[in-house]
C-alpha cells in the first residue's frame, strides 16, 4: 500500500493536451495524483474508424466512458456497441479493444487501475502542435512491452451493419 498523504487534486480542461496515436488527449489524473488508485484521460475528436490495437493488459484493468458519438467495444470476443453514457469494463488479462462507428467523431474517458497506465501514453505521447502521421508500430509495440500490455494485432471483425 502506498503511505503518502492525499491530497485533493483538481484539474481543468485548461491544462495543455497532447496527442496519443494523433488523438488529442488530456491527462485529468494519474497515480501520483490518485495515490496510485488509477488515471484517467480523456480522447476526443476520434474520428470514424479510429481504432485501438486488440490488446491484453497485464498490470491494470480499464474502463471507458462514452461522452459523445458512437463507439464499438470488443472485450473477450463481444462485441458492443454504445453511444453517449455508455460505460464498458475491460478486465485485466482479457483481450479487448475499440473503434469509432457512426456519422461523427466521439469522445471518451479511459480510466485504468490501479494507476501507471498513463506513464505508457505519456510515453508515446506527441505535442498538440505536431503532425499527425500514422502510429509507428514497432515503437508501440516496444513501449506496450515495457508496460506489459500485450498487442494482438488488428481487432477482430466487427458486425458489418455497424460499419
Amino acid at each position: 500500500m502506498n503511505s503518502m498523504l492525499t491530497e485533493p487534486y483538481v484539474n481543468t480542461r485548461n491544462d495543455e493536451f497532447f496527442r496519443f496515436l494523433g488523438l488529442p488527449t488530456l491527462m485529468r489524473s494519474t497515480a501520483e495524483t490518485t495515490n496510485g488508485t488509477f488515471g484517467l484521460m480523456e480522447h476526443w475528436e476520434m474520428p470514424v474508424g479510429f481504432a485501438s490495437p486488440h490488446h491484453r493488459h497485464h498490470r491494470e484493468d480499464e474502463a471507458f466512458y462514452v461522452l459523445e458519438g458512437e463507439m464499438a467495444f470488443v472485450c473477450g470476443g463481444k462485441w458492443l456497441k454504445g453511444g453517449p453514457g455508455t460505460y464498458v469494463f475491460g478486465p485485466r488479462e482479457i483481450a479487448h479493444g475499440f473503434k469509432v462507428i457512426g456519422n461523427g467523431p466521439a469522445r471518451m474517458l479511459l480510466m485504468c487501475a490501479p494507476g501507471g497506465f498513463e506513464k505508457f501514453v505519456l510515453e508515446l505521447g506527441q505535442p498538440a502542435s505536431a503532425p499527425v502521421d500514422p502510429p509507428d508500430f514497432a515503437k508501440l509495440a516496444a513501449v506496450a512491452a515495457k508496460y506489459e500490455i500485450e498487442l494482438l494485432g488488428p481487432l477482430p471483425d466487427s458486425p458489418k451493419e455497424w460499419e
